[in-house]
C-alpha cells in the first residue's frame, strides 16, 4: 500500500494479469461501496489493485485520526482487503460484441496472421471463441481491458504506435480491447465494433463494466455499415 499524493491510496496486490486477483479487487471495491467514509471520493478498480481517492481534510476534521491522514485509509484498506471474499458475487452483465474483421476495419490482421505463422480465419475463430473477463476501464474513457486471449493469438503490441480508429478491436500480449475513440495506438488491430464505447451525454457514459464478460461474434462489413 503506498499514497498517490496527499489525496490518494494504493493497494497493489500484485502487479500481475490473473483473473483470481481481479476478483479480489471488484471485492474490496464492492465493500468500499458498502462501507463509504465521509471523504471517500472515488473508488478506481484495475488489473490487480484498488485505489480510492479521499478528501484529507474532511477526514482530518470527521474522524481526527491520531497519525496521519494516509496512515487512517491505510487501516480502511486493510480492513476492506480482509473483510471482503474474492468470490464475493459482484454485479455483472454479459456482452455478446458484433466484430467485423474484414480488411478495411482490420488493418494489421493479415500481417498478424504472417507473424505468428497461422492464418486470419485461425485468428478470428481463435478470438471469438473465448469468453473475455473485463479486467479495468482506463487509458481513454470507456477503453475496455479484456482477458486473457488464447495463447496462439498472443503476440507484442507493434513497435509504433499509429492511428487508431474509435471501435477498434487489438490485441497486444495476451490482452484484447477495444478502442473508444479516435488515437494513437500501439496495438495489433485485428477488427472494429459497430458500438460506441463512450457517450459523454448518456445517463451512462461507459456501458461496459470491469468484471462483467463478453464475447465477440464476427459480422460483414454490410451488417456493420447497417448496425452503425
Amino acid at each position: 500500500m503506498f499514497p498517490l499524493g496527499d489525496a490518494a491510496a494504493s493497494f497493489d496486490l500484485g502487479n500481475r494479469l490473473d483473473e483470481d486477483l481481479n476478483r479480489k479487487v471488484m471485492a474490496m471495491a464492492a465493500w468500499f461501496g458498502n462501507h463509504a467514509f465521509e471523504g471517500l471520493k472515488d473508488i478506481i478498480p484495475a488489473y490487480s489493485s484498488l485505489t480510492v481517492t479521499y478528501d484529507p481534510f474532511l477526514i482530518k476534521t470527521t474522524y481526527q485520526p491520531p497519525s496521519t491522514v494516509f496512515a487512517w485509509v491505510k487501516e480502511k484498506l486493510e480492513e476492506a482487503y480482509h473483510q471482503s471474499s474474492g468470490n464475493s458475487a459482484v454485479p455483472s452483465a454479459f456482452h455478446r460484441v458484433p466484430v467485423c474483421y474484414e480488411q478495411e476495419y482490420a488493418p494489421d490482421l493479415t500481417a498478424l496472421a504472417l507473424q505468428l505463422k497461422t492464418t486470419t480465419k485461425e485468428i478470428i475463430a481463435l478470438h471469438t471463441a473465448v469468453v473475455y473477463r473485463v479486467f479495468m476501464i482506463g487509458f481513454l474513457p470507456g477503453f475496455a481491458y479484456l482477458g486473457s486471449v488464447d495463447e496462439r493469438i498472443a503476440a507484442p503490441r507493434k513497435p509504433k504506435p499509429s492511428p487508431v480508429a474509435a471501435g477498434s478491436v487489438g490485441i497486444a500480449g495476451k490482452q484484447t480491447g477495444i478502442y473508444p475513440l479516435n488515437s494513437p495506438g500501439g496495438w495489433n488491430i485485428i477488427g472494429r465494433i459497430p458500438l460506441n464505447m463512450f457517450d459523454p451525454q448518456a445517463e451512462q457514459p461507459v456501458w461496459m463494466k470491469p468484471g462483467d464478460e463478453i464475447q465477440f461474434f464476427p459480422i460483414t462489413a454490410r451488417e456493420f455499415s447497417t448496425w452503425q
